[in-house]
């Protein structure tokens, strides 16, 4: 599942790419993408004529602002994934379910295989209120800045294990099983610590870890994985992760063995060693 990295290289791409554009046709292939509208021709009127004014993200979802009071909210889901076309005689992936052509000529794409996330036209106003996630998300690392006291605040009152805590949504926004990894390694701290355990200096560590590992991670364009919606122009380099899965490989700072737990039906990847 794409992560807060990934849908952030994903805004800055389509940011350079498909502001500006025009929208001369959507093609949609069912409802179950477009679910919040009662008809494809409802969301396809919201969108044909109008050009495209900008690109953001609240959280983990992209916000394609439009020439008026709407924009497009696209939330990738698990499996999903935008992907531009310079034209339009460009081979449709099997799961594309929406198309939209640009005047200028190409195409954005929304290939969902499972149909796990979704598309929808609403007012920018408000849209909170349409996206209970927007209205509760926690800190974004990239665009939030707190002090690392306010952030051990915040952790000490949860009284929860560090890696679940970072993957919930409330006290960070975008970060999942990946990048929690990535960012415990960097603090030197185990999946299983709680989080009102920590010492003043942990604090700093993990919160200095988690702003540092996740601009490192849009630096490098995100992870790259396949199908996960990341770099639809093909720019930037695959990030190279220090211990999601590389378990049995050589810890980088002590050399011992990386180890793979589940827990529950999730993956950990740390080092044992090295990690406290």
């Amino acid at each position: 599942m794409p992560e807060l990295p990934e849908i952030e290289v994903l805004r800055r791409d389509l940011e350079r790419d498909i502001v500006g554009r025009k929208i001369k046709s959507v093609e949609v292939d069912g409802l179950k993408p477009i679910r919040r509208h009662r008809t494809k021709k409802a969301f396809i009127g919201l969108l044909d004529g109008h050009k495209i004014t900008g690109v953001e993200r609240r959280g983990r979802y992209l916000l394609i602002r439009l020439d008026g009071p709407d924009v497009l909210l696209v939330d990738l889901g698990p499996t999903g994934a935008l992907v531009r076309a310079k034209t339009a005689r460009t081979a449709v992936t099997k799961g594309t379910h929406v198309v939209i052509t640009f005047t200028q000529g190409g195409q954005l794409r929304y290939s969902d295989p499972k149909v796990t996330g979704e598309m929808f036209v609403t007012p920018l106003e408000g849209i909170a209120e349409q996206v209970s996630d927007i209205a509760a998300a926690g800190l974004d690392p990239l665009e939030t800045s707190i002090s690392w006291i306010d952030f051990g605040r915040l952790i000490a009152g949860r009284h929860a294990k560090l890696k679940p805590l970072l993957m919930d949504a409330s006290v960070l926004t975008g970060i999942g099983p990946v990048y929690s990894d990535e960012i415990l390694f960097a603090a030197g701290l185990r999946w299983d610590r709680e989080s009102d355990s920590l010492t003043d200096q942990e604090v700093r560590r993990l919160y200095r870890a988690i702003v540092e590992t996740v601009q490192e991670a849009v630096k490098y364009a995100g992870s790259h994985g396949d199908g996960d919606g990341v770099d639809p122009l093909g720019s930037g380099e695959n990030h190279r992760f220090k211990v999601y899965e590389r378990e049995g490989e050589a810890c980088r700072r002590c050399r011992r063995p990386l180890v793979k737990l589940r827990v529950g039906n999730r993956p950990v990847f740390f080092c044992d060693a090295c990690q406290v």
